[in-house]
């Protein structure tokens, strides 16, 4: 069977968009495997089925670059929005205008995504969570010190994805590969975690690195922004919590803020790449 895909990417954090509002598409863990591999398939951090859904106008059913479903990803889900806009611009009238507003169900909830007028796109992200099962009390942010994992003092959050943020002097100090997953599979994390490190660079400007749960090292990543900015808004007594800050990762920049409701808004890149079939 041939199957027609789409490459997008928000801030160099990479993804396979597969159209399946048919639902006709079936693909193994293994397959999707092979599909993310940058050697021996088209090469992703993420393949994203677009597909129907009963509660949203769209369901994100997203899976890891090693085949393992994941409940949310904050670069994915504005590609996913961009990649739905694209083909709905297909079927409508010249006289019709494309929505500014889209509605997605994640495995972590229903997300709104706003579309700007600077070609970026804000994703309603939600609360912060600082309780959760898959950190452990002595990580929860209700902790007057954090603890230790790996010689690192981290915070933990879930962005309906759970992290662990560190900040660091020099972040050019970090050896990733090596400290990541180590992290990633310490025994206090259940389901396993995605951990970010950060560096200050002014009240509103910080440097990130992050270490994907289930894809290892990516050039940047949408909840991870949210965990940092959740973490900092707790923390620091002196940033103006009204302000937008910026995270630049690797791959670029992500912008993120809060609404008067608490909840967190990212936003950011979304760009089509290429076409092809595989």
């Amino acid at each position: 069977m041939m199957i027609n895909f789409y490459k997008y990417q928000g801030a160099g954090n990479d993804f396979i968009m597969i159209n399946n509002l048919n639902g006709h598409i079936k693909l193994e863990p293994d397959y999707i495997k092979l599909l993310c591999d940058r050697h021996f398939g088209i090469g992703a951090d993420g393949l994203i089925f677009l597909e129907k859904s009963n509660k949203a106008d769209i369901f994100m059913n997203y899976y890891n670059s090693d085949g393992t479903t994941a409940e949310m990803c904050g670069n994915g889900i504005r590609c996913a929005v961009k990649f739905f806009l694209s083909k709905t611009k297909k079927t409508l009238k010249t006289s019709k205008v494309l929505p500014r507003s889209v509605s997605v169900e994640t495995r972590a909830g229903i997300k709104m995504v706003e579309v700007n007028d600077d070609d970026t796109y804000s994703v309603n992200m939600g609360l912060p969570i600082f309780k959760h099962q898959d950190f452990p009390e002595t990580l929860k942010q209700s902790e007057v010190l954090p603890r230790s994992v790996e010689g690192y003092d981290f915070n933990c959050v879930s962005i309906g994805n759970p992290h662990a943020v560190a900040f660091v002097e020099n972040l050019e100090n970090i050896d990733l590969k090596s400290i990541g997953p180590k992290v990633e599979t310490n025994p206090l994390f259940p389901n396993k975690i995605n951990v970010e490190f950060v560096e200050k660079i002014s009240e509103t400007y910080y440097k990130v690195k992050v270490w994907e749960r289930s894809c290892g090292e990516t050039l940047a990543c949408g909840t991870g922004a949210c965990a940092v900015y959740a973490i900092i808004n707790n923390l620091s007594t002196t940033i103006n919590k009204e302000k937008e800050l910026t995270l630049e990762f690797p791959g670029g920049k992500l912008y993120v803020s809060k609404n008067k409701q608490g909840h967190i808004i990212l936003r950011g890149p979304a760009v089509f790449v290429f076409k092809g079939e595989i």
